[in-house]
Parts: C-alpha cells; structure tokens; sequence
C-alpha cells in the first residue's frame, strides 16, 4: 500500500469524508501529546490519504484547546507531505458573501498564548514565512474548488483571532481597515507548525458569514454559523475530493527543505531528549555533519 502522504483537517462542520475506502483508525503518541481524535486513513481517488477532525468527533475541543502541535507531528509521523486544511471563516467583505471559498495567500496572527513551535527548550529554528501558504497546493485546491462548483476568491488575508469569543463591533472594523478579506480562529499556529514540518499547507476557507461589521445581521451567532455549515459541507467534501485526484507525486516548492538553513543551533549543544522528540522532523539535519 502506498504512503500516505496527503493529510486532511476538517474544521467546523467537516469531521468525516465518506468518499474515503480501506478505511482505518490510527492512534499516534507524541511529545505534545495526543490529537485531537484517532486520525482516519483511506483512500480516496486511489491514493492514501489521513483525515483529522481538528476539533475532535461531536466538536468537542475550542480553537484555543486545539492539540495543533500533536496534531502535526503526528500527521508528519504518517507520511504527510501536504496538508488540506478545511476552515469556516467569516466575511470581511462583502463581495465575499456566505457560501463562497476563500483560498487565502496571506495571514495575521491575533492569537495568544499558543504554543506555535517545535524550536524550543534547546533548539533554535527561524523558518520564512513571508509567503505562509504554499503556492502550489493552493492552486490545486483552488482550481479544485472552482470544478467542484463554487464561487472562489483565489488570494486574500486571513485574521487569526484567539476566540472562542467572536469579534467585537470595533474590531471587525479595524481588521477591513487592515484590507484583511476573512476571519478564523485556526489557521495559526496550524500554518506556522506546517512550515517547520516541512509539510505544504494550503486553506480551504468556507464563508459562512459576515462578521459583525455587517449592519443586515448586527452579530454573529452559532445558529447562523451551523446552518451555512450544514449546508456548505458537502462543497467542502467536493473540493477536497478534487484535489485529491489533481494531487502530483512529487513536489516542486521549497516546503520540503523550509528547515535546509533555517536551525540555528549547532547540533551538538541540541539536548538528546530534543533530537528524538523532534527527529520526525529534523532527524535528516542531525543525521551527519552539518553542511
């Protein structure tokens, strides 16, 4: 059977794919402790695929309360190579209206107090992120999008907040001030982590509302949220479903060496307690001498 090297995180709305065969549970251990669920593999479109609920099954874990860094260390102890990340984002504009996708190019983190690196307690890493996404996997789950019959926006910015709350009046407005287009709360540290895994990572971002900037509803609610959820999940299935079959086998970005110059500890001062937490990750870079 060949690798899995395709990983999927279903957001809010998407914890299943039931275009998925030979299907089976995995349960990974990691440093970070464990995922957000049992990760499904399968095959879809004739190729291994590992399916996450990034909020577990029944939606049970909130953005802040997401394992992300289990979660991508154990999506990486897999095979993954490109991850496919589902998000339900709201509008900032309103040529962006519910029910449309966003593949977003660019991102601003509003988090707080989220663990978002692996480099820590001994090793040094500075990864570039100027271009977040990876160019590549985005215009296949754009293109994707458009065939499964979506309206797309191929580019445009996306807030990360810290949630669980929503935005206030004050700050949705400061964000269109900032020419951002969409809001989440999960695409960082998602992004970032993706990166120092050398993973490419792209969003699917489903609109399912107008943040409260919007004067037709005034606020956001979870009733408004859930309902363009129900209703956009099997887009959401589609477009994943596309990529899936337009996915090439190899790669032609620079993901796949994001950490070639990028660690700037010398690996002999990298505690060994490090090295095998992280040599799913960066086992190739201690492997010899450094070049």
């Amino acid at each position: 059977m060949n690798e899995v090297t395709i990983g999927i995180i279903g957001g809010s709305g998407l914890y299943q794919m039931e275009a998925m065969t030979d299907v089976s549970e995995v349960h990974v251990d990691t440093p970070y402790g464990a995922p957000s669920d049992a990760i499904i593999t399968g095959t879809i479109e004739g190729k291994r695929v590992a399916f996450l609920p990034r909020h577990g099954k029944g939606h049970r874990l909130n953005p802040s309360e997401v394992p992300y860094r289990a979660n991508i260390y154990a999506l990486k102890t897999l095979g993954v190579q490109r991850v496919i990340s589902v998000n339900a984002v709201g509008s900032l504009r309103l040529e962006m209206p519910p029910m449309d996708i966003v593949i977003p190019d660019q991102i601003i983190d509003r988090t707080r107090g989220r663990a978002s690196t692996f480099f820590e307690k001994g090793i040094v890493a500075h990864v570039a992120f100027a271009e977040p996404f990876c160019s590549g996997l985005r215009s296949i789950v754009s293109d994707a999008a458009a065939a499964a019959g979506a309206r797309v926006h191929d580019g445009g910015t996306y807030i990360a907040m810290e949630g669980p709350q929503f935005s206030t009046r004050a700050e949705s407005e400061l964000y269109r001030s900032w020419n951002a287009d969409i809001i989440g709360m999960t695409a960082i540290p998602e992004a970032k982590l993706a990166r120092e895994a050398e993973m490419c990572y792209a969003v699917v971002a489903f609109v399912t509302d107008y943040d409260c900037w919007y004067p037709e509803h005034g606020s956001v609610t979870t009733e408004m949220i859930i309902k363009a959820l129900l209703t956009g999940a099997d887009t959401a299935r589609a477009i994943v479903t596309h990529a899936v079959r337009a996915m090439p086998e190899g790669r032609q970005c620079g993901c796949g060496t994001a950490l070639s110059d990028a660690i700037v500890t010398a690996p002999h001062l990298v505690p060994d307690d490090i090295k095998k937490n992280l040599e799913p990750i960066t086992g190739r870079y201690f492997a010899g001498p450094r070049k």
